[in-house]
């Protein structure tokens, strides 16, 4: 494939005019996460109609120029499971990718499974195949090799003709609408996680008490903002497990944090008097500051029920051609029996009886299922569909 390399502040310039008048950017990067508190973002491929290019961000000052050309009205954007790159347009111009269209999304929305790699996708529905050799490359290192830099161009060689015959598709079942409804919905869920405190995610931290809970919450605050002054992943300023031991022992007490095994490091030295600080805030709060615990309560019938729903709208998803992944998952059919019973309260109603097309393909019929108004059984164990849904008969 024949291909320009950008590695100066000018040529990338001259690069982001052409884009501007583009009908499609369709685009991927490489990038490494292991070793800093922010994602490093290490090559920027990109083809548009009549040219294909390889970016080097780090032989380029500023790379505020591409994101501003691929945020820019005029062209639609392409990528495949494009989460990093949104977040990498997000973080250089507070708006994601213009028009954007992600195949791999799309593909879920004609049946394909969701998420199906790149390979898989150009694959199945192009019948190219992928060489997917330079997956474990460490791309902050120069020089890149002919090889290394092929692999990165074949993950936009084919984003534009995928996106061709899935659109196609899509607009033959009449789910253009579907997928421009996921797409907003993913791009506001990525916006609204960016600036989203993470302390919930702590390993080990499910259980603990609220006062606990405040522990955990409040030394998280510190290994963040450490992590990032230190700029390493903040695992490395601090384990998971030394957070929920430390909120554990709930004491506020140097000598006592000093002791906990794995807690000696001479770097985790100087910051004792913090920890100490973070456990002390938490330890004053009042109560109704500590954070609440969400926990799910579930008994056997109910999580039998739930497990012959996820069957059904596995079933009812394939018929449908749309991936069930992306139409729900386990907690949803959960929460949508859990509000059948009652066990909700007054709140809102699940996503999949709200949700537009989602309602319409699963959620109207699990509801029938709940109420009795429609029978599940079994065709043919060996048929590629082997359940069916009637209305219930009355006699």
């Amino acid at each position: 494939m024949s291909f320009i390399t950008i590695g100066t502040q000018s040529e990338l310039a001259n690069f982001c005019e052409r884009l501007r008048s583009a009908e499609y950017i369709a685009f991927d990067t490489e990038f490494v996460s292991e070793h800093s508190y922010r994602t490093q973002l290490c090559l920027v491929q990109v083809a548009i109609p009549g040219l294909t290019a390889v970016i080097d961000p780090l032989s380029i000052d500023d790379m505020r120029p591409f994101w501003d050309a691929v945020v820019a009205p005029g062209h639609q954007t392409i990528v495949h499971a494009g989460r990093e790159e949104i977040v990498f347009s997000l973080a250089a111009t507070g708006r994601p990718p213009h028009n954007l269209i992600d195949v791999q999304l799309a593909a879920g929305l004609m049946g394909v499974e969701f998420p199906a790699g790149y390979g898989t996708l150009a694959s199945r529905l192009l019948g190219k195949r992928i060489n997917k050799a330079e997956t474990r490359t460490d791309w902050r290192r120069r020089p890149l090799t002919a090889q290394q830099v092929a692999y990165a161009l074949s993950d936009v060689e084919h984003l534009a003709a995928l996106r061709d015959l899935i659109l196609g598709k899509l607009e033959s079942l009449g789910r253009l609408d579907w997928l421009h409804t996921e797409t907003a919905s993913w791009l506001a869920e990525i916006e609204a996680s960016r600036g989203k405190e993470r302390w919930r995610r702590v390993s080990g931290s499910s259980g603990l008490s609220r006062r606990r809970l405040a522990i955990v919450r409040e030394i998280w605050r510190w290994r963040e903002e450490e992590a990032e002054r230190r700029d390493c992943p903040a695992r490395r300023v601090l384990r998971d497990d030394l957070i929920v031991e430390l909120a554990k022992r709930e004491l506020a007490d140097p000598n006592k944090i000093r002791a906990v095994r794995g807690l000696e490091r001479g770097d985790l030295k100087y910051a004792l008097p913090k920890l100490t600080a973070c456990i002390e805030r938490a330890l004053h709060l009042p109560e109704s500051d500590c954070p609440e615990i969400v926990r799910t309560e579930t008994n056997p019938q109910q999580t039998m029920v739930t497990q012959l729903l996820s069957s059904a709208l596995g079933s009812i998803c394939r018929q449908a051609q749309v991936a069930p992944s992306l139409v729900g998952t386990a907690n949803d059919v959960r929460d949508l029996v859990s509000f059948h019973l009652g066990d909700l309260g007054e709140s809102a109603e699940p996503p999949l009886l709200t949700q537009g097309w989602r309602a319409g393909v699963v959620g109207e019929v699990l509801k029938d299922l709940l109420l009795g108004r429609t029978t599940l059984h079994i065709v043919d164990p060996r048929a590629e569909q082997p359940l069916a849904f009637e209305p219930r008969k009355t006699s």
